[in-house]
This record gives structure tokens, C-alpha cells and sequence, in this order.
């Protein structure tokens, strides 16, 4: 058996780039007044043409790595953590539309001492407009799946929606199924133990899957709201909607059928595969 790799202290972002604008500078701005450490920063970028990686990359601790191709997410990710030496145990994988609070990752960092089985943990998450997103939540289980994917749109109180996105849940520090992918903090020991992303999630679901794999691995998903972000969203996104909703769709499908194999299920997924192009249909017309 191999000996799991034994990493230092050093902290390290991993950050996707796809024509981020405007936005990467800001990411970076407020990025140094979140920590007193020395980070290193990885801009995995999947095919930018806005320039905006290249000017980041004029600063002196931020490395531009191109992937070649418009990989995905999760695989972006795994790429731009591949660049990291052995110095780097902790990682924070960010999206570059975030705008941190002033010593919002220290308090990441703290928290993590006090979760010696930790394997991720995220922030308090808010929207421009100061909601606060729903970034700690329960896995989908094939009933809330269903319910959710079903009524989130048209009935969005359901209690299905409710109950997976916890949006109910105090704002305390607690342990949650699994957290939101745009902002969270990474034990590089957990992720390794899990083999980081799974590649085959284009976009959507990766996170999710992620907090699942990382919990039967033993590791600990925690919420920590001290610390705190605010997510712009849609910048890369918008920008290919309908693109965006079938990949979301084909992913929530590909979740289920991973965890619901054997033909006891098949014609489960069959109606939830049914479900899902209906609701990909209306989506995509509403978009």
C-alpha cells in the first residue's frame, strides 16, 4: 500500500479562468487583504480571449497555466492543483468572480485547526444584493432530487427544495454534505485521498459529488460562516446559457445514475431522465 504524500503548510488558490474580465483583478485585490500569508495563485485557464489571465499574470505571485482546452471545471481544477509542489497543503478552490472579506481566508485557516478531520471547508457565501446563498447543504438524495428538480422552478417553497438546500439552517459553524464549489477550502491530503474532481462533470454537480466522495472517505465537509465572500456569479456562464443548462441537467442525471446503479433502478432513472430534458426544454425557451 502506498503511503499517502505528506504536505507542508503552504497555501495555495486555484482559480478557473474562461474571459473572466474585469473581475480577476478585483478577486486579486481583495485576496490580499484576506490573508497575512504568502499565496501562490493558479489561474487554470480552459481558453480565455479577453487577456484579462495574461495581465493577472503580470503579478509576481500568480502563475498562468493554460489547459490546452475548454476542459470544465473540475478537471480545470485538478490541472491547476497538478501545478503545486509539495510545500502547498492547503488549497483554496475559487471561482474568479468572488470578492473576499478583509481576513475572511485566515479565518478558513483558523477553523481548519480546530477540524483535524476536515476535508473542506466553506464560507458564508452573499450576493451582490446581501442574500446570503445556501453554499452548505444536504446530498440529493433520489427523493429531494426529484422534488427539487421537478417544482424548484415553479414551486420554489417546496419542501424538498427546502430541505436540500438548508437555506433554513442557521448561519453557525456546523458540518454540512457538502459545499458549495465556488468558494471552499481544501485539506490537499483529502483531495488527493479522493483523486480531486471527477473529470467527467463538465460543469455543475462536481462540487456535490465531491462533498459525497469526501465524506465516504472519512473527511468532514464544514461550514464556516465567520469567514466570508461575495460571489458576482454568471460571468463565465451567462455568457453560454443554454450551453450551461444542459450541462447542469446532463450532470444532475450522471450524479443520480452513479449512486442508483443496477436494474432495480433503471426505470427510476428513465422517468428522471424524461423529467430532466422537459425541464431543459422550458428552461432553455425561459432563458
Amino acid at each position: 500500500m502506498t503511503e499517502p504524500k505528506t504536505y507542508g503548510d503552504g497555501v495555495a488558490v486555484v482559480t478557473v479562468t474562461y474571459s473572466p474580465g474585469e473581475t480577476l483583478e478585483r478577486f486579486l485585490d481583495t485576496l490580499d487583504k484576506a490573508t497575512d500569508r504568502d499565496v501562490h495563485v493558479v489561474l487554470a485557464d480552459n481558453g480565455s480571449v479577453d487577456g484579462a489571465p495574461e495581465k493577472a499574470a503580470e503579478r509576481a505571485n500568480v502563475q498562468l497555466v493554460s489547459t490546452g482546452a475548454n476542459l470544465g471545471y473540475g478537471a480545470a481544477v485538478n490541472r491547476g492543483v497538478a501545478e503545486l509542489g509539495d510545500d502547498i497543503g492547503w488549497v483554496v478552490i475559487a471561482n474568479p468572480d468572488l470578492e473576499w472579506d478583509p481576513g475572511s481566508l485566515d479565518t478558513l485557516l483558523d477553523a481548519a485547526k480546530r477540524w483535524p478531520r476536515g476535508g473542506a471547508f466553506g464560507p458564508l457565501i452573499r450576493e451582490p444584493d446581501g442574500t446570503v446563498y445556501p453554499s452548505a447543504r444536504l446530498l440529493p438524495s433520489l427523493g429531494r432530487g426529484i422534488g427539487h428538480a421537478l417544482f424548484g422552478k415553479v414551486w420554489p417553497g417546496n419542501p424538498w427544495t427546502r430541505a436540500y438546500r438548508q437555506e433554513k439552517a442557521q448561519p453557525a459553524e456546523r458540518t454540512a454534505e457538502w459545499l458549495s464549489g465556488s468558494c471552499q477550502l481544501v485539506r490537499r491530503a483529502a483531495f488527493d485521498s479522493v483523486d480531486g474532481f471527477d473529470p467527467r462533470y463538465f460543469m455543475y454537480f462536481e462540487d456535490v459529488d465531491l462533498g459525497d466522495r469526501l465524506g465516504k472517505a472519512g473527511w468532514l465537509n464544514v461550514y464556516i460562516p465567520s469567514a466570508g465572500v461575495m460571489h458576482i456569479g454568471g460571468q463565465a456562464t451567462s455568457k453560454a446559457s443554454a450551453r450551461m443548462l444542459a450541462a447542469h441537467h446532463d450532470s444532475a442525471y450522471r450524479y443520480l445514475a452513479d449512486r442508483h446503479r443496477g436494474l432495480l433502478w433503471k426505470p427510476a432513472l428513465a422517468v428522471i431522465r424524461i423529467g430532466l430534458a422537459v425541464r431543459l426544454r422550458l428552461e432553455t425557451r425561459r432563458a
